[in-house]
Order: C-alpha cells, then sequence, then structure tokens
C-alpha cells in the first residue's frame, strides 16, 4: 500500500444522525486521521469500521474471526476477511496502516504481547481498547460473592466467554513500559461509558474505569 498524500488536506463529510455509534467506538473513531489507512481486527459487525469510511474518508480493512461478522461486514460493501489476531496479523507487511485498531478483543487473544507487537509492526500507531477487570465492581464480585464478575460490560458467563487473559488498566501500562511502547493518549470509561477524568495511570482509575482505551507508537 502506498501513502496517502496530504493527509491533512482530506476533507472527511460531517457525520449525520444517523451515523451515531457506541460511544466506545466514537471515541476510538475520534482518534483517526481523515483519509488514512487503518485496519480494524476483530471489527465485528462493521460499526466502527463503517463509521470511518463514511465520515473520515479512509482506506478501512478488516479482520474479523466469526463467519456472522464477516457476511454482515461483506452485506455492507466492507472489505473484510476473516482471519485470526494470534495468526493472521503476521501476512500484513511492515507498515501497511497508519492506524491498526484492537478494540475490546486483546484480552480474547492467546498471545496479548506478541498481538500487540504486531499491531505496531503494521500500523504507524495502535489504539487498544479492553475491558478493566480492576474494576470496582469485578472486586467487589469477587471478594464479597466469589464469583466471577458479570455486568453489561462483561454479559458471558465465565464458562462461555471468549476472554481468557483478564488485564487491568495497570496491567496494560505496565506492559507497555516493558515492550518501551508511547502512550500517546489514554482514557478511562465509566458503566455507562463516559469518560472519567483521571490519568489512567492513577489507582483511581484502574479502580472506577470500566473499560480504558489507549493510542500507543514505538519510541523514534
Amino acid at each position: 500500500m502506498t501513502q496517502t498524500p496530504n493527509q491533512g488536506a482530506v476533507n472527511a463529510p460531517s457525520a449525520t444522525p444517523s451515523d451515531r455509534i457506541r460511544v466506545d467506538l466514537q471515541l476510538i473513531a475520534d482518534m483517526v486521521e481523515p483519509g488514512t489507512r487503518v485496519l480494524d481486527i476483530g471489527c465485528g459487525d462493521g460499526e466502527l469500521l463503517g463509521y470511518l469510511k463514511r465520515t473520515k474518508n479512509v482506506d478501512g480493512r478488516g479482520l474479523e474471526l466469526s463467519n456472522e461478522g464477516v457476511r454482515n461486514c461483506v452485506a455492507q460493501g466492507l472489505p473484510v476477511m476473516q482471519g485470526d489476531a494470534d495468526r493472521d496479523l503476521l501476512d500484513y507487511p511492515n507498515g501497511a496502516f497508519d492506524y491498526a485498531i484492537l478494540s475490546q478483543t486483546l484480552q480474547a487473544t492467546n498471545r496479548p504481547r506478541e498481538v500487540l507487537g504486531e499491531l505496531l509492526r503494521i500500523g504507524r500507531k495502535a489504539i487498544v481498547s479492553f475491558p478493566n477487570f480492576g474494576h470496582w465492581r469485578a472486586r467487589f464480585d469477587l471478594m464479597f460473592h466469589g464469583r466471577m464478575p458479570q455486568n453489561p460490560n462483561l454479559p458471558i458467563m465465565w464458562y462461555e466467554t471468549p476472554n481468557i487473559h483478564f488485564c487491568t488498566v495497570r496491567d496494560f501500562v505496565a506492559l507497555c513500559k516493558d515492550m518501551d511502547l508511547v502512550i500517546e493518549r489514554s482514557m478511562v470509561l465509566n458503566e455507562s461509558g463516559s469518560k472519567v477524568s483521571l490519568g489512567s495511570h492513577s489507582a483511581l482509575a484502574n479502580f472506577f474505569g470500566n473499560q480504558a482505551l489507549f493510542m500507543l507508537s514505538k519510541k523514534g
């Protein structure tokens, strides 16, 4: 793929009321510059990818594991391939995209550290979001009920959930430090999806944040 020339000159159409998407996806979309190259990994039914193509004129591609998700995306005319983040990111060349997006999927991968490294090999920047298992309600469920957390953000019972690597905000920040990655932007969201005015490095963010979003890049 070739670099989009003069990306700052691309005029993206403004969003209409019909272009409303899930709050956390909107916050991810706000991080993406118009006219850029985007790979949405674990793109589901294409809600974010379709929004970015409609409103920001991105050169967008998707990778989705489920047959149903791929069918829904293709029915919308979205260029999505069936694939697994743990295996199929290796097929993409270095620097193929400006943004590699992994939304609510990292905790369901077999090799989160390796997947994170692949995101920043194929993308100039990585945008990652995940449920925070350090949230107070998860702690409460474990401490007082002795049960794995189940809530609107984690609706599936433990024996059916695809989540296999439970991660907190502080765990993720420590992983980024260990991998020598730059955290360019970060935020935590409460249970209603609204931003919490706390730095992602703080203990309070780890306690009150229901979800976390990070934009990452490599040093240098």
